[in-house]
């Protein structure tokens, strides 16, 4: 992670530039989690931890809310995401892709 504050990008002014590619670095992944900040959307620490845990897939803030607390869950571990853990946090980013690339076709 970078030193520097990320940006926010709210869900509207998501770019398919903005949106790490599919074979993205745990840090590149992190880094845009943290465009989003999941306890602010959601009014609490237990909103998002509940829509996280529960893995809800079902829009696109939903999927930055996953990304953003398991952002935040594993700096809190102070490790790197384990393997099936990045394969899911892959798997989030390619659905928000999706998302993006869907919302800008013509």
């Amino acid at each position: 992670m970078r030193g520097d504050t990320v940006r926010a990008i709210v869900n509207d002014s998501l770019r398919l530039e903005d949106v790490p590619s599919l074979d993205a670095t745990w840090s590149e992944i992190a880094e845009f989690a943290l465009t989003f900040n999941g306890y602010e959307e959601w009014g609490s620490f237990e909103k998002c931890a509940e829509i996280a845990n529960a893995r809800r897939q079902d829009s696109l803030t939903d999927l930055r809310t996953c990304l953003f607390f398991e952002q935040r869950r594993w700096r809190h571990f102070g490790e790197d995401p384990d393997d099936e853990t990045l394969a899911y946090l892959r798997n989030l980013v390619e659905k928000v892709r999706s998302y993006v690339s869907a919302r800008n076709m013509p």
